[in-house]
């Protein structure tokens, strides 16, 4: 691919566009980052486990506003990467439904040709509890 900053560049890129779209509903620049075949992978809910497509990824995303009406507040702790992922650990705020929500994350992206080939969430246990 490219050498390792730019990868990370890319990748810090594409998390703003996602931290975005979950804050305000326009996922498309986020969308526009993901190679034709991504994958993703999530804990909990409808699309647990490993999904493929970006269709699949977009009527994931297209949820987001239902369990979150006021949208969700991302701040980065800390990233990790080597070579071909990136790995953001977040907290995240805001409203579920119609409670206080915060939690605690890991999102990964895999990188391959300057485009997210893969998305993995995973999810403070509490939540996945549903405590």
């Amino acid at each position: 691919m490219t050498d390792f900053q730019e990868i990370l560049n890319i990748a810090q890129a594409a998390f703003a566009d996602f931290a975005a779209g979950l804050a305000n509903g326009d996922w498309q620049p986020f969308l526009d980052r993901l190679s034709n075949d991504v994958t993703f992978w999530f804990p909990a809910g409808p699309f647990k486990g490993h999904n493929q497509g970006k269709e699949k990824i977009a009527a994931f995303l297209a949820m987001v506003p239902q369990v979150f009406p006021g949208g969700l507040t991302l701040e980065v702790v800390q990233i990790t990467s080597n070579a071909t992922t990136v790995v953001f650990e977040v907290r995240s705020t805001g409203r579920m439904g119609s409670e206080p929500y915060e939690n605690q994350a890991a999102i990964a992206f895999d990188l391959r040709d300057g485009q997210i080939c893969a998305y993995r969430e995973y999810l403070g246990v509490v939540f996945q509890l549903g405590q």
